[in-house]
């Protein structure tokens, strides 16, 4: 009777360490699939944090060349930063990572289309711009043009501003003797010579209108002094000293003109300098010796 029940004893002792060890080997095999799907699950919220990092990215670079700014690329660029952040302190199991996944998706879509739009606007704006450059380069054209337009009319009205005036030729300064009857003689001496003549053409020029004109005639004598008058004009910022002012009416064509210049004391010997002025413009000049 002792043996029957050392014998169940025995029985009950080995089943209950078979059941033992079984439950040790299942606990065993779910800490393992426990372990390994934890692992799972966070390198599949890594993938989703990296392709949401990546699609950010596009969004920087889509937003960085507009150099208008896209309202609804910076919203969108701004859910994707919330999902990101979210998902970096979210816990990782199937539900949450679901979630993400799903949130993930409907912002791919999203992306796809103002993408998309993002580079049709760019196309538009390209296009733009190229136009743009084009006019640009048109109207700088045109200003060149017109510069170039200025330039020549501004070079022309000086040229017949210059043109039109008057001009003296076959100028000559010389020492007379003047008699009582009025008669007067030539003379090279200076001792004898009672008034200087000077004698010039004016020339012919149809731009210049008929009328009365006048020119300045200037004597300097060999001690650098201004016969005659001696008066001064000023023409903006020039001053000339004159000996006569020689008037006469033009009627477009040659014209001879003499005017005497007389001196207060008697004539020096050596080089004096005849000049004729129209205003302030030197037109002509020469020089003759008195002995």
């Amino acid at each position: 009777m002792e043996n029957k029940s050392n014998t169940g004893l025995k029985v009950g002792l080995g089943i209950a360490l078979v059941l033992f060890l079984a439950t040790g080997f299942y606990t065993m095999n779910l800490y393992k699939e426990s372990n390994e799907t934890k692992k799972e699950l966070s390198e599949e919220k890594q993938l989703v944090m990296n392709d949401l990092n990546a699609m950010a990215k596009q969004y920087d670079e889509a937003i960085a060349e507009n150099k208008v700014s896209n309202e609804d690329l910076i919203q969108a660029r701004g859910r994707i930063q919330g999902l990101i952040d979210s998902l970096r302190i979210s816990e990782t199991n199937v539900k949450s990572l679901w979630r993400y996944k799903s949130k993930y998706r409907n912002l791919q879509k999203e992306m796809d289309v103002l993408l998309a739009q993002n580079d049709s606007l760019k196309i538009e704006n390209s296009y733009l711009a190229t136009s743009l450059d084009s006019t640009r380069v048109r109207l700088e054209e045109r200003t060149m043009f017109t510069d170039s337009l200025l330039v020549q009319n501004t070079a022309l009205a000086e040229v017949v501003e210059n043109a039109s005036i008057l001009n003296t030729v076959d100028l000559k300064g010389f020492g007379v003797i003047e008699r009582t009857s009025g008669k007067l003689i030539p003379t090279e001496r200076a001792r004898r010579a009672d008034k200087i003549r000077v004698c010039f053409t004016v020339a012919k020029n149809t731009l210049v209108q008929a009328g009365d004109q006048e020119l300045y005639v200037q004597v300097i004598d060999p001690n650098s002094n201004t016969l005659g008058a001696n008066e001064q004009v000023v023409f903006e910022d020039k001053t000339l000293n004159y000996s006569v002012v020689s008037k006469f009416n033009y009627e477009n064509s040659n014209l001879n003109v003499c005017e005497f210049v007389t001196s207060s004391y008697e004539f020096e010997k050596g080089r004096y300098v005849v000049n004729v002025f129209n205003q302030k413009d030197l037109v002509s000049t020469s020089e003759f010796t008195l002995k």
